[in-house]
């Protein structure tokens, strides 16, 4: 058996789960597109959220980006129902209260255009004459189902959710299913990211 890393990105589609092995049959996992034995993801995207999932063996780099000490970013496209105005975005940059717990300060904007992405299978249903809008948010945390809960708190629902960046690598190019060993450059990034978790939140805010 092999003693080498291994390091995974993968564009999670819909309706996928963040595992390998099967809890419902309405929901595909890990399995039916990654045929790489004894991988695991870093952290998770729930299964009606899509995008870029890292999976790898390497336990001390799993754990450094899954663990919430260290700050590292994710970015994600949200598309949410209505366009937020100046004082949501402003709530959500600051933090807002989630049940008992608020968040940290994040990067949000609104994008001036809707992002180039494949459609979602299936596709989004929207409500008739109810506007949509894009928004870039950038969090140094992942609570559970975070995002979604941070738009309904300013009262914009989260319609679709995909996650392009984790770190300082992206999903660029690759299509829902698709996935791909990370390029040298890419691991050279991940394994030189700060180590003090304190300072690369302040960095990154």
């Amino acid at each position: 058996m092999s003693n080498e890393f291994k390091y995974i990105i993968f564009h999670k589609p819909y309706g996928v789960l963040s595992q390998f092995t099967q809890e419902t049959p309405q929901h595909k996992t890990l399995k039916d597109y990654i045929p790489v034995p004894d991988v695991y993801p870093v952290g998770r995207l729930d299964w009606d959220s899509e995008g870029l999932l890292l999976l790898t063996n390497n336990g001390q780099l799993q754990h450094r980006l899954s663990n919430p000490r260290f700050g590292h970013e994710r970015t994600y496209w949200v598309q949410v129902e209505r366009i937020p105005d100046e004082n949501a975005i402003a709530q959500l940059q600051t933090g807002v209260q989630i049940q008992d717990y608020r968040t940290r300060p994040a990067k949000v904007r609104l994008l001036p255009t809707t992002p180039n992405l494949p459609e979602r299978d299936p596709p989004v249903r929207f409500r008739k004459n109810v506007p949509t809008a894009w928004l870039e948010m950038t969090l140094t945390e992942g609570k559970n189902r975070q995002v979604r809960r941070m738009t309904a708190a300013v009262g914009f629902p989260t319609l679709r959710l995909v996650r392009i960046s984790i770190a300082r690598v992206h999903l660029d190019c690759l299509q829902p299913g698709e996935w791909r060993d990370l390029t040298p450059s890419e691991l050279e990034l991940l394994h030189n990211m700060p180590k003090a978790g304190k300072a690369v939140y302040r960095r990154t805010v």
